[in-house]
């Protein structure tokens, strides 16, 4: 699982023109949100309408950080970890239904997938403060506030309640992806016809290019920079990658990544990069977390028996292996 929100993996390579084409006009803005760099990429009509439209999209990210960042004291999220063993926390709809469908990555992970894996957030540090790894003594005890099962959710009352104290849930797993689909559903709301919102690697993209051509998307191979895993055409879909080439420690010579088993409380192993693809960005960010933790068998394993997603997988030596629905699934991404 990853330790917050922050995440700064920048995988993807946008091949996008950056210039009016048909009457129509491409707008960027690169911004911080959920502590990570998004970029707004849209279709406008000109360049003030694009102007107004990409605050708009910044507008409805913001509204969802508010509602489910765990640092920031006031959101809904940490509420319910402020009242962790003592009562449960009303909580909008929309919170409790991400919750929801984390959970249920939870269970189908059997546990590889964990929110409540934010109770690790200050055993592992990936900021350069870190010169030693943490003691097995913290990391059980951490360990003892983490279990998906001890979250209680009311539906009849929208309530979550942790029954446990010191028990915490972050959405560091899917929350970017979610913020881009909702800024995506927010956008097509308002006409636009074509963007993508890219939150830190959490991918999602609609309509083309004003030439007509659908948007064109790499996927970095961190063992030769250089040269593509392999390039996406994509129109109504979404992708996410997760890895540890951007974001890990060193101590002792050994490198560790940011992407932490909840079971273990140690970094996973084996991956060094997984990229989801399919029509939704926070399911695919769930997917790729999931299999980044759970390894390269028992990743395809869970990925395999998806009908809408794929993966692509890049081993720590550097091996690229692909989902037996990869191309299938990347062929839909036209669509």
């Amino acid at each position: 699982m990853k330790l917050n929100l922050k995440k700064y993996i920048f995988t993807f390579i946008l091949l996008y023109v950056l210039v009016p084409i048909n009457a129509q006009v491409i707008g960027i803005r690169d911004t911080i949100l959920m502590g990570s760099k998004f970029k707004i990429t849209l279709v406008d009509n000109d360049s003030i309408s694009v102007e107004k439209n990409i605050n708009k999209a910044i507008d409805e990210m913001i509204r969802i950080e508010e509602l489910i960042s765990d640092w920031k004291s006031t959101s809904q999220v940490s509420l319910v970890n402020q009242n962790a063993g003592i009562k449960p926390i009303k909580v909008d709809q929309e919170v409790f239904e991400l919750t929801e469908r984390a959970i249920y990555f939870s269970e189908i992970t059997k546990g590889a997938f964990d929110i409540s894996f934010a109770a690790m957030d200050k055993i592992w540090k990936f900021d350069g403060s870190m010169d030693t790894i943490p003691s097995k003594e913290e990391i059980d005890k951490a360990i003892k506030n983490i279990g998906y099962q001890n979250i209680i959710l009311d539906k009849t009352n929208s309530t979550i309640f942790l029954k446990k104290p010191g028990m915490k849930i972050g959405f560091g797993s899917t929350g970017k992806g979610y913020a881009a689909q909702k800024a995506r559903e927010c956008l097509t709301h308002f006409g636009i016809k074509a963007g993508i919102i890219d939150a830190s690697g959490d991918m999602t993209t609609w309509g083309t290019q004003p030439n007509g051509k659908a948007w064109k998307i790499g996927i970095t191979n961190p063992f030769q920079r250089y040269k593509m895993a392999d390039v996406l055409g994509m129109k109504n879909a979404a992708v996410t990658t997760s890895g540890d080439y951007e974001k890990f420690i060193l101590i002792d010579g050994i490198r560790y990544s940011h992407i932490i088993n909840p079971k273990t409380g140690m970094p996973s192993t084996g991956l060094t990069g997984v990229t989801v693809i399919g029509p939704n960005a926070e399911l695919c960010n769930g997917f790729s977390t999931s299999i980044m933790v759970l390894g390269k068998e028992k990743g395809l394993e869970l990925i395999n028996q998806q009908k809408e997603y794929a993966a692509l997988l890049i081993t720590d030596h550097g091996r690229i292996i692909k989902s037996k629905n990869y191309r299938k699934i990347k062929k839909n991404l036209l669509k």
